[in-house]
């Protein structure tokens, strides 16, 4: 498949593993469950477990033993993103494209919608099977590092605590590897994982997550002032409203790109130890680079 066609297919195998993890609408309480899938089914790229697949496939192993993973690593980022869009947080209406969950069930739903996707998520990931090297301990251990005060949680403290400041890149790049890389690169370590990788190409990966997740996080903010809030599905503009120091602030547009292309290509040359298994790695951050939303 070429890559669009292989996006195209993974997501939808996301999409319906996730169909079937989720409680259903109906299920009391059906508001929670109602928000919890207005959420999921937002339209989302779904960039971390497709990574998580491909990581599986270039270390050998089948993308169906990478489907837990690859679920709870999409139900812990979507809980994420509920919060950060609240009035005490980020303060947002708007996420891929439509009202955020606060804006449709309340200040009060959509906190508990994020703490029940987070809880949903280990449900999920416990379903993993286990390797010789890894087992459902490695699994959740990885995943719950990722997602702590150290990584996401404390990344989100730093992003909120620097609204008004003046950061330097070094500050930025630490908010950054705590807030987008952690989670990107435990998808492509869990889905590794699941093909009983070995140490080598677990630091191959972890080495190539860290560079992608930082290239992604340089066009995101470079896309936040560049593109316009219908082409983005949320809120443009909105990192300079709150005078949030981003790449573009700091170091320049042109600067930015420049950054983007060479973090790019950093991770491009982790992944040879992997050799040409890695191809569709190499295909989606090469993609990543050129995106426009």
């Amino acid at each position: 498949m070429d890559l669009p066609a292989y996006l195209t297919a993974r997501t939808a195998e996301v999409d319906a593993a996730l169909d079937r993890y989720l409680p259903k609408a109906k299920e009391r309480p059906a508001t929670l469950h109602t928000a919890m899938r207005y959420s999921i089914f937002a339209g989302g790229k779904r960039l971390r477990p497709v990574l998580c697949l491909a990581a599986a496939e270039a270390c050998g192993g089948e993308t169906s033993a990478a489907l837990a993973p690859a679920c709870a690593v999409e139900l812990m980022h979507t809980y994420s993103l509920v919060h950060d869009d609240l009035p005490a947080m980020d303060d947002d209406d708007l996420r891929r494209g439509r009202p955020t969950c606060h804006k449709v069930y309340g200040e009060g739903i959509a906190i508990l919608c994020g703490d029940a996707l987070l809880t949903e998520s280990f449900i999920v990931l416990a379903q993993t099977p286990a390797t010789p090297r890894y087992g459902t301990r490695d699994h959740l251990t990885e995943f719950a590092v990722a997602g702590g005060s150290r990584q996401l949680i404390g990344g989100q403290v730093m992003d909120l605590q620097g609204e008004g400041e003046k950061l330097t890149k070094r500050d930025l790049v630490r908010i950054h590897e705590a807030k987008t890389a952690a989670l990107l690169t435990s998808a492509l370590r869990l889905g590794a994982m699941t093909a009983n990788a070995t140490p080598a190409k677990l630091t191959a990966l972890t080495e190539f997550g860290h560079a992608l997740g930082l290239a992604y996080q340089v066009i995101d903010d470079i896309l936040d002032c560049t593109q316009s809030t219908e082409v983005l599905g949320k809120t443009a503009g909105k990192d300079a409203a709150v005078e949030k120091s981003t790449y573009p602030a700091i170091i320049g547009l042109d600067a930015s790109r420049r950054e983007a292309a060479r973090l790019t290509q950093r991770a491009l040359q982790a992944l040879s130890p992997l050799g040409k298994k890695a191809q569709r790695l190499h295909q989606i951050a090469a993609h990543l680079l050129q995106r426009d939303y």
